[in-house]
């Protein structure tokens, strides 16, 4: 079993999804929620210490057991990071999002979640970036949710969440598992393992997030819609017969494909697709990572208009929202040995940390090493770091039908950055989009190294223009 509970201690080693992410430099989810009214430090600081007592994920951190293993664990851990600065400007929040992504999470100490309020008189930007290890995208809107009922009600008393069951073999939905053919062959990967296996500390985390953040510059662009421009992209989308997600979708997958300069793969696209009433034993509200996401090619036909082709995007997409499309990635990660997973990144970054570095005899001789990882990563053709595997991964949470008032406070808007399990060498564009109070928000993040800034307006022009016109 994963859980060791009691009413003062929780332990469970992290699962083979968790440890896909455990310590990438880039997968890092932010959520940014706009607020009208006074915020102070105090009633965040307040109110942050409640939702640690809701969610069991902001009271742990991540320790290595004796055998390398890595375990959540609730002993010994300290508080989460609660900042506050003066807020400069609309866009101070992408500023302070890139500047606090590149800081190492100390994952062996405190919760991997940081809270920034960019604080003014009368309009605040609240901030939450978090590693994906323990959350997704979901779980920091809830979450914001939650900070702001109590920072508008500091008097109302925390529901606690129970401890959530991650995904894993035993939480998989009824009638899904590997078949005994790949059950063989997942075996004889996790027995070579034993005989190759490289464990990975927090010493050699900070070495490699230093070196990623060194070598590639994110970026973010938001685009707003105002509630007149949000409800009119709705009704379109029910008069054109297809969804939002599928327009936004097609939108993008458009705009790439029709400016920028001929790649490959730049007609394959991630949509992600949330997994938590999937699961056997639902997580609800409560954090942790419920992710899935379909992968497939979507060439878009520039001979027919738009709407046709958000259209057919939608006949085609619909179909594929199954247990069997949604969890493809995740059951077979759940059958592998978790450090495995934990060891991908080390492998695709790690002749990049230079020889100065502390670890750099460690993670430079793995990431040379022709071995067990370096199959497995060309079998899932991302063999190296410069290899665009996909154009666009979209990420749309939907509408939050969160309240629009919380005591004398105002939310006014979320903005979400999705993060992602590759780095952001191996993808164009990341898309965030999130519908709150009425307005919806997106962020499309990239990397300088992958894609010049240029390109990327053009994108998002292209794709406004695909949905406004």
């Amino acid at each position: 079993m994963f859980e060791i509970k009691s009413e003062t201690h929780y332990e469970r080693r992290l699962t083979p999804p968790e440890s896909y992410l455990f310590r990438a430099p880039f997968a890092i989810v932010s959520l940014v929620a706009r607020i009208k009214g006074k915020v102070t430090h105090e009633t965040l600081q307040d109110a942050v210490k409640k939702v640690q007592k809701r969610h069991i994920n902001l009271r742990t951190r991540i320790r290595d057991n004796e055998n390398h293993d890595s375990w959540l664990t609730t002993e010994n851990v300290e508080d989460i990071q609660v900042t506050s600065i003066q807020r400069e400007s609309d866009d101070h929040w992408i500023k302070e999002m890139h500047r606090r992504s590149k800081i190492p999470f100390e994952f062996n100490a405190r919760p991997a979640i940081r809270v920034i309020l960019l604080q003014s008189p009368s309009l605040s930007e609240l901030l939450i970036i978090c590693h994906h290890t323990i959350c997704d995208g979901l779980s920091l809107a809830y979450l914001v949710r939650d900070i702001m009922t109590h920072l508008g009600d500091p008097e109302q008393e925390v529901e606690i969440l129970p401890a959530p069951t991650p995904i894993s073999r035993e939480n998989l939905p009824i009638g899904l598992g590997l078949n005994r053919v790949f059950r063989f062959f997942v075996n004889r990967i996790n027995k070579k393992w034993v005989k190759e296996r490289v464990d990975f500390t927090q010493n050699d985390y900070l070495d490699l997030n230093k070196t990623y953040w060194a070598n590639f510059t994110h970026k973010v662009i938001p685009v707003e819609f105002n509630e007149e421009q949000t409800t009119d992209l709705v009704m379109r989308c029910k008069e054109e017969g297809t969804t939002v997600n599928s327009a936004l979708t097609s939108a993008f997958t458009g705009a790439i494909q029709s400016t920028v300069p001929s790649k490959p793969k730049l007609s394959k696209t991630a949509i992600a697709g949330n997994l938590r009433e999937r699961l056997k034993q639902n997580p609800g509200e409560a954090m942790g990572f419920y992710a899935g996401a379909l992968t497939l090619d979507l060439p878009f036909d520039s001979e027919k208009g738009f709407w046709e082709n958000a259209r057919a995007l939608n006949k085609r997409v619909q179909p594929l929202y199954t247990n069997k499309e949604l969890f493809k990635e995740g059951l077979n990660w759940c059958y592998l040995e978790p450090s495995i997973l934990e060891a991908f990144n080390y492998k695709l970054l790690g002749d990049m940390v230079p020889e100065e570095a502390e670890r750099y005899p460690k993670i430079h001789g793995f990431s040379q090493r022709e071995d067990l990882i370096a199959s497995l990563l060309k079998r899932n053709d991302m063999e190296t770091r410069d290899k665009l595997v996909m154009g666009a991964a979209i990420t749309n949470l939907t509408r939050m039908p969160f309240p629009h008032q919380y005591g004398s406070l105002e939310l006014d808007r979320l903005y979400m950055n999705p993060g992602g399990a590759f780095p952001l060498s191996n993808i164009l564009i990341v898309v965030g989009v999130v519908t709150c109070s009425g307005k919806l928000s997106m962020v499309i993040e990239y990397a300088e190294e992958t894609i010049p800034t240029t390109d990327v307006e053009a994108i998002k022009n292209k794709a406004m223009q695909f949905l406004f016109d």
